[in-house]
């Protein structure tokens, strides 16, 4: 007789399931169980693992209010109004104009998220968190920014259908839609390119603690925005020569920049699209910074095409952004980004490996990732001109 043999677990493709799929699949019907949830947060070998799940549950599910204590917190400058020193909470509520057990609830809110510390004289002092915003303004002015992209994930499931229609962020970013570029007026930069100037500088010192300027003779940052990036770079490289490329509503503002910067004689600042403009030649340094993120395949593919001619032969490009795969940063390039992006209209992150094909595509040879000091922010990719 022949040997009698169970029959396969199958996907719902019809291929078999490997034992580590049909372990996964016991393990996650076991912890579904209201039951065994419930032992598993009495039993002393699994207690820590089962209440640091709640509490992970539990802050997915509240994020949004914690990110409103952060904006209330914000638009009050609450972190300004202590960096002199703790405070009692009536001279709060008095300094913020709110009823004083209104202005408790927000401190203690805040204090549970490490903004703030609650001293034992029931005074409310600065936290290293909250301290560290007063010094990066720009985490402030995205917080505020923030407000847009709530709004358009009001519903995520028609978002991710296509069913939202026009959202905030496309009309915000008026290059998000590929629209025509003589189309973009002075007045539909500002806000955008405030941000941008706000968030580059934020990032600038790590890239150039990374990446030392000192062997290249021109850089051209392209999307540069108001020129924050090219301004970083000008105080660490003396004798580099500068050029700014933007939308010409935003080079505009640029050039206004590098004047008042003392930086009008080394710095131009060129206007025009790269989907439709040739980029400026002459540099040997091209820098993209949060800019290849910003865009789909199709539109990377014609940036790096457009670098790479306006490169020379050995010509270096420089892309920064936060990237895909990046140890410890996954909610950020995958929840944080991907929506945001998605909401904006265009882009994704990419890792270094998925940018290594359109590089080579456009021309460039030996991509090579430098570190940085937060990898969560911001990862250098660079590679050479063939």
């Amino acid at each position: 007789m022949p040997e009698l043999r169970a029959p396969p677990v199958l996907h719902a493709t019809g291929a078999p399931r490997s034992w580590r799929e049909r372990w996964l699949a016991f393990r996650h019907r076991t912890v579904a169980r209201p039951g065994f949830q419930r032992w598993a947060a009495g039993f002393p070998l699994t207690r820590g693992i089962a209440r640091a799940n709640t509490r992970a549950l539990f802050d997915l599910c509240a994020g949004f209010v914690y990110s409103q204590t952060l904006f209330a917190c914000v638009r009050l400058d609450l972190f300004a109004v202590l960096e002199p020193g703790p405070r009692t909470v009536d001279w709060l509520a008095v300094r913020l104009d709110l009823p004083p057990e209104r202005c408790l609830r927000l401190l203690k809110a805040a204090a549970s998220l490490d903004l703030l510390t609650r001293l034992p004289d029931g005074r409310f002092a600065l936290a290293d968190l909250g301290a560290a915003l007063i010094g990066n303004p720009a985490i402030a002015a995205m917080v505020e920014h923030h407000a847009m992209l709530y709004d358009d994930l009001r519903d995520p499931v028609a978002l991710l259908r296509g069913e939202a229609g026009p959202t905030r962020l496309s009309a915000y970013w008026p290059y998000a839609d590929g629209g025509r570029p003589e189309a973009v007026g002075p007045e539909s930069v500002a806000p955008y390119s405030g941000l941008m100037a706000a968030s580059q500088a934020f990032i600038a010192q790590d890239i150039l603690d990374a990446y030392p300027l000192g062997t290249h003779r021109r850089l051209m940052d392209v999307g540069g925005g108001e020129g924050a990036f090219l301004a970083a770079a000008a105080a660490r490289a003396p004798d580099l020569s500068l050029v700014l490329f933007d939308l010409e509503p935003v080079a505009a503002r640029a050039r206004r920049h590098f004047a008042a910067a003392g930086l009008a004689g080394r710095a131009t600042a060129h206007g025009g699209s790269f989907r439709e403009d040739p980029l400026p030649s002459g540099a040997d340094l091209i820098s993209l910074v949060r800019v290849v993120h910003d865009h789909d395949d199709d539109t990377v593919r014609v940036l790096l095409r457009k670098v790479r001619d306006a490169l020379a032969p050995g010509g270096t490009l420089l892309i920064a952004e936060p990237m895909a795969g990046t140890p410890g940063a996954a909610p950020i390039a995958d929840a944080y980004f991907g929506f945001y992006l998605l909401a904006m209209g265009t882009g994704r992150c990419r890792s270094p490996a998925e940018l290594a094909p359109l590089l080579a595509e456009a021309g460039f040879a030996r991509p090579r990732e430098i570190a940085t000091r937060r990898p969560l922010l911001t990862r250098l990719v660079t590679a050479t001109a063939v």
